[in-house]
């Protein structure tokens, strides 16, 4: 089951440096929005925000129009998946174990109920056959696809990806893409940090560009890439595109 996820005035300073400067983001159930600018604009930090690995310092984090701030962090991070630019998997667990002790741990499964899961994801991001596989005898952009599978046998209701692909080698990078793309159209609600403007076009529903800890534009991905309304994001697409 999918939910909608909205941050509400999201402030928060890390130092001396404000990162996030009252930023408002809603993704409806089911739908997919790519959040895209240059780097250090707050992209990530905001996703780390959403999924309370910084708590903010005013404003407020809805799932389904109810907050979360005080929620179990714990439990708050069983229902929003995320996949980040580093893989970190186990390195001497197998792909099965890595992918089976989040049910076993978080979930409560039994070993067998747990591995069962694992070998479901692992069969949906096509890894089913490298199971017993250690992660450093595996590709970066399998090791990725591991790390979704990962994030997916928690049964979210939601996923965040951190620039999932800027750590892979670009022909590893259209399989992870598609596998994304794959978990949009089967209606799962993703938050998408990314570089990819061919993926935030094709596969967004709506399109967020911040810039130093604002939100400066949003809508359809058709109206940010074809009809910028702010110069920023007119010279930000003129670099990138």
């Amino acid at each position: 089951m999918s939910s909608s996820l909205a941050g509400v005035g999201l402030n928060l300073t890390l130092g001396r440096n404000h990162v996030l400067r009252g930023v408002d983001i809603h993704v409806d159930a089911g739908q997919t929005t790519t959040v895209i600018g240059p780097s250090g604009s707050g992209k990530s930090t905001l996703l780390r925000v959403l999924n309370r690995l910084y708590e903010p310092d005013s404003g407020d984090v809805l799932i389904d129009g109810t907050s979360v701030l005080t929620e179990n962090p714990d439990r708050l991070r069983q229902r929003i998946g995320m996949v980040f630019q580093q893989f970190n998997l186990f390195p001497h667990r197998s792909v099965l174990d890595n992918v089976a002790l989040g049910p076993r741990k978080l979930r409560g499964l039994s070993r067998d109920a747990a591995r069962a899961v694992a070998l479901e994801q692992l069969e949906i991001v096509g890894l089913a056959a490298r199971a017993d596989t250690r992660p450093a005898n595996l590709s970066g952009g399998q090791q990725q696809r591991v790390a979704i599978a990962r994030a997916l046998a928690m049964k979210p209701e939601l996923m965040l990806f951190d620039e999932a692909t800027s750590a892979l080698d670009p022909e590893l990078v259209k399989g992870v893409l598609a596998l994304m793309a794959d978990l949009a159209s089967g209606g799962m609600t993703m938050i998408v940090v990314t570089h990819e403007m061919g993926f935030a076009r094709s596969v967004s529903d709506s399109v967020v560009f911040m810039d130093q800890g604002l939100v400066v534009e949003s809508g359809s991905p058709d109206r940010l890439f074809d009809d910028a309304h702010t110069p920023r994001l007119r010279q930000f697409l003129s670099q990138v595109l």
